[in-house]
């Protein structure tokens, strides 16, 4: 896992190919024209999408992994918690393809903001969408990069 602000992203270059082509994308030109529908950047290998929503209460999140793809999180407006633990320590009920969804506990917690960013490697089981001080609408960036074949 990765959480830093924006103006840091170039510290993180060389840790992987397609994460570099993310940074070089982390700029307002760019971010403004994300849409809601899925933007195909390498076909499946790196594409990218712009959500908003509603944040949730804690006891209505799930956790999330992925075991081939890395995700970027990036704030547009507003703000909501985000969750992490290895899912060792989580328990497992739903799975298809390559999301794996589970329930439990968080090791550690985290405050998603405009201008901060989060990334997740495959592996990191993140709880995402959960309510700060309660439910406020969000618009994030979420790119996504296979890692793993």
């Amino acid at each position: 896992m990765i959480f830093a602000k924006l103006s840091d992203a170039a510290d993180y270059r060389g840790i992987h190919p397609r994460l570099d082509r993310v940074i070089d994308c982390l700029n307002e030109e760019f971010l403004r024209r994300v849409g809601t529908e899925t933007q195909k950047l390498e076909d499946e290998l790196l594409y990218v999408t712009r959500f908003d929503y509603e944040t949730i209460p804690l006891e209505e999140a799930f956790f999330e992994a992925h075991k081939k793809y890395l995700d970027v999180h990036l704030m547009l407006d507003g703000q909501e918690r985000v969750d992490i633990s290895h899912p060792d320590t989580l328990a497992l009920f739903d799975h298809k393809d390559d999301f794996y969804a589970y329930r439990g506990e968080a090791e550690q917690t985290l405050i998603l903001t405009p201008g901060s960013f989060l990334v997740v490697f495959p592996g990191d089981a993140h709880r995402i969408k959960v309510q700060v001080k309660g439910p406020e609408t969000v618009s994030k960036v979420v790119f996504k990069l296979l890692v793993n074949d």
